[in-house]
């Protein structure tokens, strides 16, 4: 984590955005706030207990396993484009959710997910980057939730 904190203070980007309930208690914990925090109280499918995060919003969303819905990817877009710190809870399974905050974020932007096993990801947001986003979102096809 202090590696992260150093790479914060560096680089001073103009969003951090976490997806995932580890990495966003343990960046809160180490007194990091990302601006989003997208969340579906589960860790590694298994559910954990809901944290309450200091947020100016929440939001709460539906997105099955293995899909991005128009309303969660929507959700994603709009929190981004505020000042306001966000949190999405989403019902049903958020990992997905990265490529829609990288697509929409401003670049230089830190993106956060986890690794099982391994640690934290970084992503900083680069053209390249939402390129690569978007061709991953090309691939998938965006379905409305029941």
């Amino acid at each position: 984590m202090k590696k992260f904190a150093t790479i914060v203070e560096e680089r001073k980007p103009p969003k951090i955005v976490t997806v995932g309930d580890t990495v966003t208690r343990n960046l809160h914990r180490h007194g990091i706030s990302p601006q989003l925090s997208i969340t579906d109280n589960r860790s590694m499918r298994k559910p954990i207990r809901q944290i309450i995060y200091p947020v100016d919003k929440i939001v709460k969303v539906k997105n099955p396993q293995g899909t991005i819905t128009e309303e969660a990817a929507k959700a994603v877009h709009e929190a981004i484009l505020k000042s306001e710190k966000v949190q999405i809870r989403v019902d049903g399974e958020e990992d997905l959710l990265t490529i829609i905050a990288v697509l929409n974020s401003p670049e230089k932007t830190l993106v956060v997910y986890g690794q099982p096993y391994e640690g934290m990801v970084v992503v900083e947001v680069t053209a390249e980057k939402k390129a690569e986003a978007s061709r991953i979102l090309e691939a998938m096809k965006v379905r409305k939730p029941k």
